[in-house]
């Protein structure tokens, strides 16, 4: 998968999936960093083919109302450490892949992988 890590994640997610054979950008590799506007994160994640990674719900409106971004993962984990979400992630990232080949918009929590 092509995937855009939002501000809001530690970068060590994008590290950690980059090994798994995902081509991983996160917002501190952009031109305006940590400080890249939702706008901007979208423009970049559609031109490129990208989902956006975030625990960010304004994504997840945008995504409902106008079908941007065009692929999302929401992370609903609540609060977590940066060492159980990954984890996590790495446990969950077959399910994952898998979510994505029927669903633009998956939500990943303590217990689930949902598409939607």
């Amino acid at each position: 998968m092509r995937l855009l890590v939002d501000a809001q994640l530690p970068d060590r997610l994008a590290d950690c999936l980059a090994p798994l054979g995902h081509d991983v950008v996160h917002t501190i590799e952009l031109a305006d960093g940590n400080r890249t506007t939702d706008a901007e994160i979208i423009r970049i994640a559609d031109r490129d083919e990208r989902t956006v990674v975030t625990k960010d719900h304004d994504f997840l409106d945008g995504h409902l109302l106008n079908n941007v971004p065009q692929r999302l993962l929401l992370v609903t984990t609540g609060n977590i450490r940066n060492d159980d979400l990954i984890a996590l992630i790495e446990a969950v990232e077959p399910l994952l892949v898998e979510a994505f080949e029927h669903s633009a918009f998956v939500e990943v929590n303590r217990g689930a992988v949902i598409g939607h």
